[in-house]
């Protein structure tokens, strides 16, 4: 119960117990006093009465003594009158029939007063002549007492209903600053730390609060500081101090983590002579100053032809690694980084073409690290042979399908809902219990089962990443694989869906139909993130008030800030590949720390990846991880 409730409560208790014991009060006193009123009036009119007896009695007129009666017992609540003659023992007695009006029988029915009766002798001088019993009727006190009854009803009434809404908007005014506490509390789980809260008037809560501005500040610091802790290790351990790019080692993690997913594009070596020209001319400084130009240079012009890495690898050479391309986007990005590289040439007084070397090789299936690696070396030494600006060393694998044959075969695949789907398990490193399980897509083509590293680089090209995300949840759904498993289903969404709206609004209605959609988490690559920071927070913010769970996939692969995690506040998180291979060394180890610190720092369960055996699991044992994924438990058949 909120403290408004209780406090509410115990007023409400409070003015129930004054109400009830001014009530009783009232109740006995008018009681009293009607009992008081009525015996009153019996000792007046049967003294009166017995006055006005004197003269008929004494004469023995028994038509005057009824006749005095009569008026005396019609003109008030008298239940009983008896006179008994005591010459000669004679006994008269007088009913009254008078019914109680407007009040309730069961009111009547409590007997709340009893009889009250009076007996005297009327006398002459030393001769007694009768005696006279007067029985009071209890109508009137009744009547009086139920009308008073009411009366304090409706006043306790009205008064209940103004102080129970004076106390409502009295407490909620109030108690504002300690709703304010509670919202800022809810912000500061999510590590989202807005303004100070203003000092409230009441001087016994100004001091909590404070306290609670005080602890906001220093959370916000200790956070920020795990934040700004990541990025001093990424900036010593994975940025080249000189161009302000990725080193090498950050190249060979990435190359890791791409070529063990489904993927597509090429890697680029290129060597640049023309800076060791300029060194030798004007020296380091300037050589220096001209590396960071031309980083900065590359990073803006290439942003937009295709999704690339660029780093420097060595003292003048770069390496480019460009992802989900086919022949032609790369041909387009060849020439850009070519025009470029001749701009920054004709700055330093170099001629364009010159000096300048690239060697290119493409991904095919299967390729390891140093398998691409080799490759592009190659086609770098046969530039530097033929003396030609680049050398394209084209896949030997011949696709089976063109780029338009690919469209019309995942076209229909999406609309025969030809896909077969798979799913693999995320255990707990404490009990080893199956915390979710995410779900992978396969396409059979010509009887032929097509894996989703082959295809998916198409999906994003082609861009029906939406569409295929569609069918995929429809497909959960429908099928009600959500009961077939007791541990949630995770889904992966592209790229496309998160930037679609139109995506978001049916995303939406469809979780509003489901039941069991708490067993549902969407994961949400970090470059999307980066790329799309509004998109993701409006689907994260969607995905979660629908009751779904939200995932970061490929945590720590980007060289960027954490912040991000304060605005989406993810349910988990899985760190990428490129982190969890690099544990052998100790930057590694430190920089899998570090962003640990940064996840549980907003409550956020943490998940490795790329886990192939014991050994290797057993070393995140210092960590604190959460769960573990990998084929150490390969994906299984959907049954």
């Amino acid at each position: 119960m909120t403290l408004f409730r209780q406090i509410y409560a115990l007023l409400f208790g409070l003015f129930l117990l004054v109400v009830i014991s001014l009530g009783y009060v009232q109740f006995t006193e008018t009681k009293s006093f009607l009992e008081k009123q009525m015996t009153s009036d019996i000792n007046n009119a049967s003294h009166s009465l017995g006055l006005m007896l004197v003269p008929a009695l004494e004469a023995g007129d028994l038509a005057q003594a009824e006749t005095l009666i009569n008026v005396i017992f019609e003109g008030g609540f008298y239940q009983q009158v008896k006179l008994k003659w005591l010459v000669d023992g004679k006994e008269q007695v007088w009913q009254n029939p008078v019914e109680i009006q407007g009040v309730p029988q069961w009111f009547v029915d409590l007997n709340l007063f009893r009889p009250i009766s009076l007996e005297s002798t009327v006398t002459s001088g030393w001769l007694q002549l009768a005696t006279l019993e007067i029985t009071a009727h209890p109508g009137f006190g009744y009547h009086e007492l139920w009308r008073i009854l009411q009366n304090a009803i409706i006043l306790f009434s009205i008064l209940f209903l103004i102080a129970i809404f004076s106390a409502r908007f009295g407490l909620s005014f109030l108690l504002k600053p300690l709703h304010g506490l509670a919202e800022h509390s809810k912000s500061m789980e999510k590590q989202q730390f807005g303004p100070d809260i203003p000092l409230p008037k009441t001087k016994e809560l100004q001091d909590v609060v404070k306290a609670f501005n005080s602890m906001s500040s220093k959370l916000s610091k200790v956070f920020n500081t795990l934040d700004q802790e990541v990025s001093n290790l990424r900036e010593r351990n994975l940025i080249d101090n000189v161009s302000g790019l990725p080193n090498r080692q950050y190249m060979m993690s990435r190359l890791d983590s791409w070529l063990a997913e489904p993927g597509s594009g090429a890697v680029i070596l290129a060597k640049l002579d023309w800076l060791e020209t300029v060194h030798s001319k004007y020296g380091y400084q300037v050589r220096d100053e001209t590396i960071r130009i031309l980083a900065r240079t590359l990073e803006h012009e290439l942003k937009g032809d295709a999704q690339s890495v660029v780093t420097r690898i060595a003292a003048f050479e770069f390496a480019f690694l460009v992802s989900d391309v086919d022949s032609g986007k790369l041909a387009h990005y060849l020439q850009t980084l070519i025009r470029v590289m001749n701009q920054e040439i004709t700055k330093a007084g170099g001629k364009a073409n010159q000096e300048i070397v690239m060697g290119v090789a493409e991904r095919i299936e299967g390729m390891k690290t140093s398998d691409i690696l080799a490759q592009s070396d190659n086609a770098l030494q046969q530039a530097i042979q033929q003396g030609k600006t680049y050398v394209l060393l084209a896949a030997d694998q011949k696709q089976s399908l063109n780029r338009e044959q690919w469209r019309e075969q995942l076209t229909n695949a999406i609309t025969n809902k030809q896909f077969r789907f798979r799913w693999q398990s995320i255990h707990s490193v404490v009990n080893q219990k199956v915390l979710h399980r995410e779900v992978y897509s396969q396409l059979e083509i010509d009887d032929e089962l097509v894996h989703a590293g082959q295809f998916m680089p198409y999906i994003e090209m082609l861009s029906l990443g939406s569409r295929l995300d569609k069918y995929l949840i429809d497909s959960i759904i429908e099928h009600d694989v959500l009961s077939q498993s007791a541990e949630p289903l995770a889904i992966n969404l592209t790229l496309q869906s998160i930037r679609d709206k139109e995506f978001h609004a049916w995303l939406k209605q469809r979780l509003s139909k489901v039941f069991g959609k708490h067993k549902l988490c969407f994961e949400v690559p970090e470059a999307a993130v980066y790329s799309d920071m509004t998109s993701c927070i409006k689907l994260c913010e969607l995905i979660q008030q629908s009751g779904a769970r939200v995932g970061i996939d490929h945590f720590g692969r980007q060289l960027g800030s954490m912040t991000y995690l304060q605005n989406i506040h993810p349910d988990y998180v899985k760190l990428d590949m490129s982190v969890t291979t690099s544990l052998t060394e100790q930057e590694g180890r430190e920089m899998c720390r570090a962003l640990v610190n940064v996840a549980k720092g907003i409550d956020t369960e943490i998940i490795v990846t790329a886990i192939e055996n014991e050994e290797q699991l057993q070393l995140f044992s210092e960590f604190d991880i959460d769960g573990y994924q990998g084929f150490i438990h390969p994906p299984c058949e959907i049954k």
